[in-house]
């Protein structure tokens, strides 16, 4: 005779089991990388459910958005004039434009975007530069301000973009703010959709937005894009968040954070306003009545593409288009990043252009502000070392910068990091650029770092003690999580 008991122990046990099965099942069929399907269904199978609750919450990446439904429908038309790059881009040496030509057609095969040209690219250092030309767009604006970023701290300096913000919904401008919803929180109270509340024409989203729905579950999927555009003609992007410690010559600033933010003036900004609008319809449900490209006139030399990254895609775009640039590359290879955590994909792409002759340079903080990175980077350094990479550990203030450059022609510049959390989870912003004078501008500003930089050598990582090894290696194990 069956008590209450044994049944309750027998449907919960069933339960439990069909769980971890089904989540099993699901991460053998779905996970690309096997290390990945090993972990999740050896979690799944051993720790009944934990294991399920644990996949499901931070295991599946799927997401879905509209970028795909407007790229069928049209929006990314542009002008013909503008999208046929051969001449200006191929007026350059003749082993260059057949490295580059590969390049163009891996790119436009992953993104399905056209690469665009008629774009001025101005590079933008430190909140110095950078917020008082953001601050100024948006005081100019005419019609629409969009604003996405992952960080808005409570400030001085975020005080003045509020005011303008404000501002200009108050001209009749129409403001769109969009903020992740956990980078909202590094911020003090109040906090920006709090600050905003009640501006006249000012409408602000909160991504992700952790609720006890299927999609607010999703605590491991940030947008960590940063993008601001003024009237489809304007736009800024690259790595800088927007707090008062990017500005590294302010009194009192007890966290400097050196880094570098890029203006874009042309059609190029269309790329921006899509990426924008994806988020923006995803968050509230509106799309904003985004219709595509506008008919802006070019204003400069510049040749942009925009790259939308993240686990909504159906690969890692990023990643494939960054290993394509390495393949290309016949002299150099300047990289910027405050984190360096790379797959073994792109750690061999790295490794095989220094072993081709190219000269790979990469220079780092020489003090992270994340403590754990630093030691998981420790621990794949040397091996890189030996294959003739350089690496160079930059002084000072915590650098936050990120550039990553082939040949000084071929710029890629946006908000992602080289480490598994930005190439595989965020969802994120670069901007791929063939301009050389912007490249010889960007080379000497790598230059003047690197000659200000501590060459890092192998006989250092050789002689870590061997607990500071021991620390690094065990860092490395999680470093798919960092």
């Amino acid at each position: 005779m069956w008590d209450w008991e044994s049944v309750t122990a027998v449907v919960t046990g069933t339960i439990l089991i069909s769980a971890s099965v089904v989540s099993a099942g699901h991460a053998l069929l779905n996970k690309r990388d096997p290390r990945s399907q090993l972990g999740w269904v050896v979690l799944c199978g051993f720790v009944l459910g934990f294991g399920p609750f644990f996949y499901w919450l931070l295991g599946v990446n799927r997401i879905r958005t509209r970028a795909r439904k407007w790229q069928e429908a049209g929006r990314f038309d542009v002008d013909p004039m503008l999208e046929n790059v051969d001449t200006a881009l191929f007026d350059v040496q003749p082993a260059r434009r057949d490295n580059m030509g590969a390049l163009l057609h891996l790119s436009s095969a992953v993104t399905g975007r056209p690469l665009i040209g008629g774009n001025k690219v101005t590079p933008l250092h430190n909140g110095e530069q950078a917020y008082p030309a953001m601050i100024d767009a948006i005081a100019a604006a005419k019609s629409s301000v969009n604003l996405c970023t992952y960080i808005f701290e409570t400030d001085d300096i975020t005080g003045r973009f509020v005011e303008a913000l404000r501002a200009a919904g108050e001209r009749g401008v129409v403001v769109r703010v969009l903020v992740d919803a956990i980078g909202e929180r590094y911020a003090r109270r109040p906090r920006l959709s709090r600050q905003l509340r009640g501006a006249k024409n000012v409408t602000v989203g909160r991504f992700l937005p952790l609720t006890l729905s299927l999609r607010g579950l999703r605590v491991n999927l940030r947008n960590h894009r940063k993008i601001l555009t003024v009237d489809g003609a304007t736009g800024f992007t690259g790595g800088m968040n927007i707090g008062g410690r990017h500005m590294v010559e302010a009194e009192g600033n007890k966290k400097p954070t050196i880094d570098i933010h890029f203006r874009i003036d042309g059609p190029g900004v269309g790329f921006l306003d899509e990426a924008f609008f994806t988020d923006w319809q995803f968050t509230t449900g509106d799309d904003g009545g985004w219709s595509g490209f506008p008919g802006i006139h070019a204003q400069g030399t510049a040749l942009c593409r925009g790259i939308t990254d993240g686990p909504n895609e159906d690969f890692e775009k990023l990643q494939w288009i960054l290993i394509g640039a390495l393949s290309a590359a016949r002299e150099h290879v300047r990289i910027m990043t405050p984190y360096f955590i790379p797959n073994r994909e792109l750690l061999g792409a790295l490794t095989s252009a220094a072993l081709r002759g190219v000269s790979v340079e990469i220079i780092m903080p020489r003090h992270n502000n994340l403590p754990f990175v630093a030691w998981a980077t420790n621990a794949m350094l040397w091996e890189m070392l030996q294959r003739q990479v350089r690496f160079y550990l930059r002084p000072g203030h915590f650098s936050h910068s990120k550039l990553f450059m082939v040949d000084d022609y071929y710029i890629n510049i946006g908000s992602a990091n080289l480490d598994p959390r930005s190439l595989r989870l965020n969802f994120e912003f670069n901007v791929e650029i063939f301009d050389s004078s912007l490249g010889d501008d960007l080379r000497r500003h790598f230059e003047a770092v690197r000659d200000q930089s501590h060459l890092l050598t192998l006989d250092e990582m050789d002689n870590r003690s061997f607990l500071v090894r021991l620390r690094d290696s065990t860092a490395k194990i999680f470093s798919p999580y960092l």
